[in-house]
């Protein structure tokens, strides 16, 4: 048998090439299956200097051989080097010299984290509303943005080579507490935080409460029974649409945030619906009762416009379609467009759709009528605005004075 075994053992490198810090493991993993392993030699090179981190005959019957490969300040200094891991079977193949294998890998050692210059200096936010902050990193990174507690803003690096971050302060902040971060990751993980000035203001939303009938039940609940099969009860059936459904579909929202353009593609004001009446606001507290009972509470993350019935909706602004969805959750009928830098809007309750994923709208371009899809009690529009998927305050895009004094100029501004 150990004549016969020609096949070298197995080596893998993980990662096999890439920017690493000092936190980076290197996984070397060694399988012979057939003879086992005999002997295992790891070597790194940087420059002419080679330093030998493993060198070690196995016990006999050894198959399987992984080691973690942490480097030292002492072992490497920045810059480009090479990790190779040697192994030779137990076979008597070549005249009883075993199968032999070498596995490389080159790398670059990078333990300094980028760093952050901020480009602008006013950053005011009210509750559920939204800032920019521009700044500049002194190389490209894996990642960049606001932190928000949990919440991530993602920025996007802008034509003159700066960085733009749109970021909120959602409408669940807790203003005390409220404190974001610019954090820049390079390609070898070293991180980098940076804090900026900012100012925030409270805001008290409005409570309301809705009733829920039965002939609401019976009418809107069979849309969602493939959702939750074996639920039967309608108002439980309307408890896991409104709990369970919305959470669902507010993570989609996040992951659709990020189908984004790199920069801004609206120009001015956003428009809102034509000759409509705002039924219900941004925040509202919802209570919800049926039969005199509270059974939900839930809060309304967009402003409920009613015009007359299935009237035609405008696109708020420029942008790209990125969501043209038929049964679209609790949104029914809905449409999502992206407008750059992780902001959207979104249209919702439709009964008719007019455009498709992929085509660039213009600002008033009809992109379908208003109806009662989802989870819509009477024809309006469910229109919302999106920070890279989290909802907040229409009221501020409705306003090309705050548009201008927040957004728009801080990218007009020369860099420092």
């Amino acid at each position: 048998m150990l004549y016969k075994d020609t096949n070298a053992p197995q080596v893998t490198l993980t990662p096999n090439k890439g920017f690493i810090n000092f936190t980076t493991p290197i996984t070397v993993s060694i399988k012979d299956a057939q003879s086992g392993i005999k002997a295992v030699k790891i070597v790194l090179t940087q420059g002419k200097k080679k330093t030998t981190l493993t060198e070690k005959i196995l016990p006999k019957g050894t198959f399987d051989y992984n080691q973690e490969i942490l480097l030292t300040k002492d072992q490497i200094k920045q810059g480009h080097f090479e990790v190779a891991a040697w192994a030779v079977d137990s076979s008597l193949a070549g005249f009883g010299s075993g199968n032999a294998f070498i596995a490389r890998g080159n790398y670059t050692l990078d333990t300094i984290a980028p760093r952050i210059t901020v480009q602008t200096t006013s950053h005011n936010l009210t509750q559920g509303g939204c800032a920019l902050v521009i700044y500049s990193l002194n190389e490209t990174p894996a990642k960049s943005g606001v932190e928000v507690g949990e919440d991530f803003f993602p920025g996007y690096k802008q034509p003159n080579g700066e960085y733009a971050c749109l970021f909120a302060m959602p409408f669940y902040s807790n203003v005390k507490k409220y404190n974001p971060r610019l954090m820049v990751e390079d390609a070898a993980k070293n991180i980098r935080t940076s804090t900026f000035w900012y100012h925030t203001n409270a805001r008290k939303y409005r409570h309301d409460t809705i009733n829920i009938s039965d002939r609401f039940l019976s009418t809107k609940m069979p849309q969602f029974e493939a959702s939750f099969p074996g639920v039967s009860n309608q108002v439980e059936l309307f408890l896991r649409v409104n709990r369970e459904l919305r959470i669902k579909n507010r993570a989609e929202l996040r992951k659709i945030g990020l189908d984004t353009s790199p920069t801004f593609t609206f120009e001015g004001k956003f428009l809102r619906l034509p000759n409509s009446a705002a039924k219900a606001g941004f925040g509202d507290q919802r209570t919800y009762m049926h039969n005199g009972k509270k059974i939900d509470h839930q809060t309304h993350l967009g402003i409920d416009l009613a015009s007359t019935r299935h009237a035609p909706v405008p696109a708020a602004n420029n942008g790209r379609i990125v969501v043209a969805a038929h049964n679209f959750g609790i949104y029914g009928n809905a449409v999502i467009i992206d407008h750059g830098l992780g902001l959207q809007t979104l249209y919702s309750h439709l009964s008719q759709i007019d455009v498709a994923i992929g085509d660039t709208v213009k600002r008033g371009q009809i992109i379908g009528k208003t109806g009662v899809t989802g989870m819509a009690g009477g024809d309006h529009l469910h229109f919302g605005v999106l920070c890279s998927g989290i909802p907040v305050n229409p009221y501020e895009w409705w306003d090309g004075t705050w548009i201008k004094n927040n957004i728009t100029r801080k990218l007009e501004q020369p860099s420092n």
